[in-house]
């Protein structure tokens, strides 16, 4: 069961609910006593089950044998709509993202702590902009009647989908006949009032967080002490056509980090291996993303080096976002478009992927593009187009996060004139001698 709701739709509420009922799920409900049922009820169908919250959908799943679909809509439909939410799980989960937080801050990847602040700084203090973890200071404030009132508004059947792989559709909508159709969730079916529909608005700016990161990790061979550096620009969202091009940019900016085992087919050919790794070994990493949403996206350059050397690295990501805009060589292109189709095709290869594809594209536009249309899509961009998309992309203020040590970190407006100007580089700085 997928549902459109996440830390995207909790403007009106306190942030973290969606972090709450991720953690909270395939606990009690009004069948099942304890999340152990739950789980001995799926184990006679060799089944497993799993929550994921992200900034815009909330997706229940098991996969379980075939024979057990009828057991497992019931449960997913008991699991959705009727959880007991006890004071002791309630607890239980609040002692759990406190951990989690934690955790997050100590970890040696820096990653999920990057991604939270580009998009604060990118769609600053709405939508995809609002944390994705619940905040140290709220995890006491969320009960269970906040709970309800949030489920009351964002569970509602207009925006659900159950979706299925490796089962008859026929059979599938049967089961959701019985199990979904007109079941009265505990929340009781008031009317909704506080749906938050805003479309995401693009701000630009920067988030910086001093960390002292050199002690991240200890060991025999601790991992150096790096500042890591993100730059993004909007892109599109995945709704309309420039989404294509978008990804295949990606594609062909590709990058990791400088460890990786190389070789053809590990995409070395990429424009952040061949133009940065490679040449700057000093640079740690420089991987280039690309997140999606119905209403926006945001396309970055993550990388990280020795803090001497932050100055230097932020102009050699800048200098690549205005490349972009450049020539894009023919075998280039063919090649990040034959690479995007086969991460395609291999990903299509997993019953988990293909569900969650399925699932999320019915909910955002009630249909599903087939894989082999979609790699007709992909085979029609154009370096044109690419020039095109890059062209619009570089007009936008960007949005900068940056972890570590910032002494040497330019500021935001030179790091906004780099990307404005012809190379790419950053202002000059003018040292005064007495």
């Amino acid at each position: 069961v997928l549902i459109n709701s996440g830390s995207r739709h909790e403007a009106k509420y306190l942030s973290g609910i969606s972090h709450f009922l991720e953690k909270l799920a395939f606990s009690s409900t009004a069948q099942f006593g304890s999340k152990d049922e739950i789980l001995l009820t799926l184990e006679k169908h060799g089944g497993i089950c799993d929550c994921q919250a992200s900034r815009d959908t909330i997706m229940y799943a098991v996969s379980a044998d075939a024979k057990g679909l009828d057991t497992v809509v019931n449960l997913l439909a008991d699991v959705a709509l009727q959880p007991r939410l006890s004071d002791e799980e309630i607890e239980m989960t609040r002692t759990a993202i406190r951990f989690e937080l934690e955790d997050l801050n100590m970890r040696p990847d820096p990653e999920p702590l990057l991604t939270e602040m580009i998009h604060a700084a990118a769609y600053r203090d709405n939508t995809v902009g609002l944390n994705r973890f619940c905040p140290v200071e709220n995890t006491d404030k969320i009960d269970r009647e906040v709970l309800h009132s949030y489920l009351r508004n964002y569970y509602t059947p207009d925006r659900m989908v159950l979706a299925g792989v490796g089962i008859e559709h026929e059979q599938l909508v049967e089961c959701a006949k019985k199990h979904l159709l007109g079941a009265e969730p505990v929340w009781g079916s008031g009317r909704t009032k506080d749906v938050d529909r805003s479309v995401a608005q693009y701000t630009g700016g920067i988030v910086k967080v001093e960390k002292d990161m050199s002690d991240v990790s200890l060991g025999p061979t601790p991992i150096p002490e790096l500042t890591h550096i993100m730059i993004g620009l909007e892109s599109s969202s995945f709704l309309e056509e420039d989404f294509i091009p978008f990804a295949v940019l990606n594609m062909m900016m590709g990058g990791g980090g400088s460890f990786s085992a190389g070789g053809p087919g590990k995409g070395m050919f990429t424009r952040l291996y061949l133009n940065v790794l490679n040449r700057h070994h000093w640079m740690y990493n420089a991987t280039s993303y690309h997140h999606s949403y119905e209403d926006t996206g945001l396309l970055c350059i993550h990388a990280s080096a020795d803090p001497k050397q932050v100055r230097e690295m932020v102009e050699i990501i800048t200098r690549e976002f205005i490349l972009m805009a450049g020539a894009v060589g023919e075998v280039e292109l063919e090649r990040a478009k034959t690479q995007l189709k086969s991460m395609l095709m291999m990903n299509l290869e997993s019953r988990p992927v293909i569900f969650e594809d399925v699932g999320r594209q019915v909910l955002a536009t009630n249909t599903r593009k087939l894989p082999h249309e979609l790699c007709a899509l992909i085979s029609q961009v154009k370096s044109s187009d690419i020039k095109r998309v890059v062209t619009k992309m570089l007009h936008k203020k960007p949005a900068v996060a940056a972890l570590g040590d910032l002494t040497d970190l330019p500021t935001y407006e030179h790091i906004q004139a780099a990307l404005s100007s012809k190379d790419g580089r950053l202002p000059r700085m003018y040292r005064l001698f007495r």
